[in-house]
Parts: structure tokens; C-alpha cells; sequence
């Protein structure tokens, strides 16, 4: 007979394949490569593709936060099928008509692409595994799907050049819009199960969706910190990394020998996605380490100025790319209300707006100095976020100790400050966060809250239904609404935790 975790285990890996799949065939564009030179063999300026990328940025930009609302009110699989059909209208209007409005209006199609997936794609995928009681795999499967994502790019860039010389920009075209069709095809394999379907249409409907998210955002202080966080841990080096090409040639390598060190900083940024899903414990101390060490190796790479300085240019693409998908898993664990996709892209909007700026400061200081220089000088704001994380650890550390100190002389926690999962005496009133060695997330009514291990080298946090505590677990109150904690009636997002208090019942056993 079929063990009873063995289906949602089996669903939760084909999620994660579709994923993978869809990311793949979404990356693989034989344009990627040569869409640069299309422009330049159909007669366009410098000027002309700068103003091009502007008007893809802006695109970007403009549409971030519009297209979560809509993943907030629509199905996010149909959002996530149409995306691609989008970017393959613009390849498609490339190469029939290649002029500049046709390349601008291929960019708007573009960044409207990436724009629909921004915030859907997080959203249905946290959302899935939070349902299969899998919301601790999301850093492992975002990882991969990103060092999929940059394996698919690899890919395209062997494969177009053998097809160039075949049949030209109208097959590079052509296989850009099959893999684009082919990825609409498996994103209708994406399951949906929404907690509340909300199939809105009015101007009102989305408005207050918006809100929701813009409440959410400004009402919890965890998310509004990882809002902050996510921007300023992808921008920096996400856009520095378009400069690479640049840095290599500096080295003074052979002009062929250019993609191959350009090649080995993107293993290595796909290799921090899969090394992602080795972190068990996604702590501001673990976060900040790894800022710390990537920026090192950075600056340490660029500053040496010769080839073989790129396997530590390499080492610190790892290091962002594993803080960058770490980020957004403490994004997705501390969103709880319905407008998650709109969160996620508020996030997305400050990366978007994040990367213009570092591209004008990089403008700007490409006048004044070489790209070793500002290569490493992009490092120091990552030891800034580093050290300011670690001092954020330490202070939730004293914290911990003055509590505990507190509990031993008889104090019960709860009213005294942030309560902590595995002390003896803690209430969470309406509202508040469990907090653990760094791991946030909103406990619901109903749930159990215990000190034990979910399997990830995560807290546990236990919903009927999905298990219950065992013996020997510190603490263990379901919370249902009506009740009083810390004098005040349960609501949603409010939940007793761990240990015996005057108030509540204390475990069987145990006295009050």
C-alpha cells in the first residue's frame, strides 16, 4: 500500500519538474546572443539600442507591480502560459520586420513577458508546496530552477551560432518562437489550487488588491525588511554582471578567449542556485557570510587583473546568486496575506528600479576610471549588508539571552518582547511573529507551534492535518479564535505558543 506522504511528495517533485522544464525552454531564445548585432546589421545607432534598453527597462518597470495584481486576481498559470506567447511575439516581429519600432515594440512585449512571470512564478510556486506541506523545499527548488535557467542561456549561446551559419536571424528566430510555444505548452501543466479563487475584473477589485499588498508591506516589519533586503542583495551584482565581457578584456586575454571567462562566471552563478538548497538554516548570520565571502572573492578577482583572477570572479557570482535565492525564500515565508504575488513584485519594482541606477553610476564612473576599479568598488556595499545583518544577528541574540535570563527568575514571556520558539513561557498576541534563529513566519489559528524539526533543519510549524507534535516537543497549544491571549481575543495571524502559561491550558501531564 501507498505510504500516506508519498503522494504529496510525489506532487511536489512534479512542480518542481515543470518548473525546471518551463524554465528551461523560457531561457532557451537563440536570439540572446545576436539580437545586439541584429540591430546593428539593420542600421541602428548606439544611441538607438541604448534608447532600446531604456525602453525595455521602463516596460519592466512600469509593469512590475500591475502584472502582480493581476497574478493576486487571475489564475497565475494562465499569467504564466500567456508570458511567453508575449516574448514570442517580439522575436517574431524582429526578424519579419526588423526596424527600430518594431524593435521597440519587441522590447514592450519583452518586458512585459518577464514582468507577467515576476511575482506569479514565486507566488504559485510557494503557494503549491505551502499546500503539499513543502514551503521548506522553496529555496532548494527556486535554486535549481535558476541554475537551470543560466544552464538554458549556455545552451542557447553553443547552440546559435551553428544555427546562425545555417539559416541566418530567420531560424535563430523561428527556434526562439518554438521554445517560447513549447513553454506555454508546459506551463498549463502548473497545478493551482488557490485557497480562494478571486476571478476579479473591476478597476475597484484591483485596487484593493493592490492595497492589500501595499498593507502588508507597510504593517509588517519582517516584510518590510526583506522588501529591503531582496532589492539590495540582486541589484548590484545582477547588474554589474552584464559589465563582465568588459572586465575580461582588461585582463588583455586574446578577444576569443573573452566568452570562455564570461562562461565560467555564469557556472558559477548557476552553481550558487543548486548550492542554495544546501542552506538548512537561512539565518542573517548564514546570509551574511556568504555576502561577506562573495564580496571578497570580487573584489579579490577584479583587483587582480589577470585570467585566472575569474575563478574568484566566478566564486563570487556563486555566493550572489545563493543570497539572492535565499532572499526571496524569506520573502515568500513571510508573506501570509492573499496578495503575495503583489508583495513579490513589489520587491521586484525596487530590484528593477535598483538596477537602473547602479547602470547610470556605472556609466558614470566608466568616464573616470577602468572596470577593475568599479568592479571592486561594487564590493563594498555588499560588506555594508553584510555587517549590518551581523549586527542584526547579534542583537536578536541578546535578546534571546535577556528573555531566557527573565524565564528563569519566573517571568513569562509573551508581553516582555518577540517571542521565541522553544521557551518554556511565550504567548504571540494577535499579530505578532515566531522568530527563530532567523526563520520568520506568521503561525495561523489552528496551528500547532513546536520545537522540534520539520526534516529541513527547520522549526516545525504544524497544521492540523499535516501531523501533530510528538512527545517531548517543548510546547504544543493549537490556538482557535475566540480564545484570549495575553488578554486579547485571537484573530487571525494570533497564536499561543510553546509552554504552559496562567492563561492557557497547559499539556497533559504538566501543571499550570
Amino acid at each position: 500500500m501507498t505510504p500516506p506522504l508519498r503522494a504529496p511528495e510525489t506532487r511536489a517533485k512534479r512542480l518542481a519538474l515543470t518548473l525546471y522544464t518551463y524554465t528551461f525552454l523560457d531561457q532557451f531564445v537563440l536570439l540572446y546572443p545576436f539580437y545586439a548585432l541584429l540591430f546593428v546589421d539593420t542600421g541602428l545607432s548606439t544611441a538607438e539600442i541604448s534608447s532600446l534598453f531604456v525602453i525595455w527597462s521602463l516596460a519592466s518597470i512600469v509593469l512590475e507591480v500591475p502584472s502582480g495584481v493581476w497574478a493576486d486576481a487571475v489564475s497565475r498559470r494562465r499569467l504564466l502560459a500567456l508570458a511567453p506567447l508575449l516574448a514570442a511575439a517580439g522575436y517574431a516581429l524582429w526578424v519579419a520586420v526588423p526596424s527600430y519600432w518594431a524593435f521597440a515594440a519587441g522590447f514592450v512585449l519583452w518586458g512585459s513577458s518577464g514582468a507577467l512571470q515576476s511575482g506569479a512564478t514565486e507566488a504559485l510556486v510557494y503557494t503549491e508546496l505551502d499546500r503539499l506541506g513543502a514551503a521548506g523545499r522553496y529555496a532548494a527548488v527556486m535554486g535549481r530552477a535558476a541554475a537551470v535557467g543560466t544552464g538554458a542561456v549556455m545552451a542557447s549561446m553553443a547552440v546559435a551560432a551553428p544555427a546562425f551559419a545555417l539559416g541566418g536571424y530567420p531560424l535563430l528566430g523561428a527556434a526562439s518562437v518554438l521554445a517560447c510555444l513549447l513553454a506555454t505548452a508546459v506551463a498549463t501543466a502548473f497545478p493551482e489550487h488557490r485557497e480562494r479563487p478571486a476571478e476579479t475584473t473591476s478597476v475597484r477589485d484591483h485596487v484593493e488588491i493592490l492595497r492589500a499588498g501595499v498593507r502588508e508591506a507597510r504593517a509588517d516589519r519582517s516584510v518590510r525588511r526583506v522588501l529591503l533586503l531582496v532589492p539590495a542583495v540582486t541589484a548590484l551584482w545582477g547588474a554589474v554582471e552584464e559589465y563582465v565581457p568588459l572586465l575580461a578584456a582588461e585582463t588583455g586575454v586574446a578577444a576569443h578567449l573573452v566568452p570562455l571567462l564570461v562562461l565560467l562566471t555564469a557556472v558559477g552563478g548557476a552553481a550558487g542556485g543548486v548550492l542554495a538548497a544546501t542552506v538548512r538554516r537561512s539565518t542573517d548570520r548564514v546570509l551574511a557570510g556568504v555576502l561577506a565571502c562573495a564580496a571578497l572573492a570580487l573584489a579579490a578577482g577584479a583587483a587582480s587583473g589577470v585570467a585566472v583572477g575569474f575563478v574568484a570572479v566566478a566564486a563570487a557570482f556563486c555566493g550572489f546568486q545563493m543570497a539572492s535565492v535565499l532572499a526571496d525564500a524569506r520573502l515568500q515565508e513571510s508573506i501570509t496575506g492573499p496578495a503575495r504575488a503583489t508583495v513579490t513584485s513589489l520587491a521586484g519594482l525596487g530590484t528593477d528600479l535598483a538596477t537602473v541606477l547602479v547602470y547610470g553610476a556605472y556609466g558614470a564612473a566608466s568616464e573616470l576610471t577602468g572596470h577593475r576599479e568599479i568592479f571592486v568598488v561594487s564590493a563594498v556595499p555588499y560588506v555594508l549588508l553584510a555587517l549590518l545583518l551581523s549586527l542584526g544577528a547579534v542583537r536578536i541574540r541578546g535578546i534571546r539571552r535577556t528573555r531566557r535570563t527573565g524565564a528563569e527568575h519566573g517571568s513569562a514571556g509573551g508581553a516582555a518582547g518577540q517571542p521565541q520558539l522553544g521557551e518554556d513561557r511565550a504567548v504571540v498576541g494577535a499579530g505578532q511573529r515566531v522568530d527563530a534563529e532567523g526563520v520568520d513566519r506568521h503561525p495561523r489559528v489552528g496551528e500547532h507551534v513546536v520545537d522540534g524539526d520539520a526534516g529541513d533543519g527547520l522549526p516545525a510549524l504544524l497544521r492540523p492535518g499535516r501531523g501533530q507534535p510528538e512527545a517531548g516537543d517543548v510546547g504544543r497549544v493549537p490556538v482557535t479564535a475566540g480564545q484570549q491571549v495575553a488578554d486579547q481575543p485571537v484573530v487571525e495571524g494570533g497564536v499561543e505558543v510553546t509552554g504552559e502559561h496562567p492563561q492557557l491550558p497547559a499539556r497533559p501531564g504538566e501543571g499550570t
